[in-house]
């Protein structure tokens, strides 16, 4: 199947168009995504660049690039334009949001939660690259916009086992105090303990340990 940006290309040559006149302001776009060049991309949406670039190579937009980087004056750039897509998905699933709760990026976060960008669906969320990015305040910024926090990736690991086996124990810390279930177990049949301990985490396994006694303890 061809992707948006081969479709695009093949277009303009079927038009009599050139293929590398084409590609070259897509490759400037990336380039300038990546470093934050926002006079560039200011540029080029001012001459019909779209918002929703796809770089060919990569399959992300330049805006999930842009996020990559932490090139936040492209990112907010980009967020002013009315057609963008919060949602338009890399080949291997990323979008915008969890980038940028993957990359601890508050400001480019809370941007795309003004903007309306989704927080729950099925499979991998943001809340899990939040965990795995371990700041315990995007964490409860997620949170605090119904993020499902039991959420499950395909494999069956929620926020609470990425954050055990990623070692981030302020991120468990919050999970657990909003309410995560330590008891669910992933598609090998392994608790969050027991992923900390596999990644040789000895200090957040206790931690969720002592939790769980805690609550089996308490009325």
């Amino acid at each position: 199947m061809l992707n948006m940006m081969t479709a695009s290309v093949l277009a303009a040559v079927l038009a009599g168009g050139s293929a590398s006149a084409t590609a070259e302001p897509v490759r400037d776009f990336v380039v300038a995504a990546q470093m934050d060049n926002a006079s560039m991309v200011r540029k080029l949406l001012k001459n019909g660049g779209n918002p929703n670039t796809v770089d060919p190579i990569t399959g992300q937009s330049v805006l999930i690039l842009a996020l990559r980087e932490g090139a936040n004056d492209v990112v907010m750039l980009l967020l002013a334009q009315p057609g963008i897509d919060l949602e338009l998905a890399a080949p291997n699933g990323n979008r915008a949001l969890m980038m940028a709760a993957f990359k601890r990026n508050k400001p480019a976060l809370l941007a795309l939660l003004a903007k309306g960008a989704i927080v729950t669906y099925p499979g991998w969320t943001p809340l899990h690259y939040a965990a795995a990015g371990g700041d315990e305040e995007i964490v409860r910024i997620l949170l605090e916009h119904h993020a499902y926090i039991d959420a499950e990736t395909p494999s069956k690991l929620t926020p609470l086992m990425i954050a055990a086996r990623e070692g981030h124990e302020s991120a468990a810390g919050v999970l657990l105090q909003e309410g995560a279930d330590a008891t669910l177990r992933n598609n090998e049949s392994l608790t969050a303990v027991q992923i900390a301990e596999r990644a040789d985490k000895p200090r957040i396994a206790a931690a969720i340990a002592a939790h769980l006694a805690q609550a089996r303890r308490e009325p």
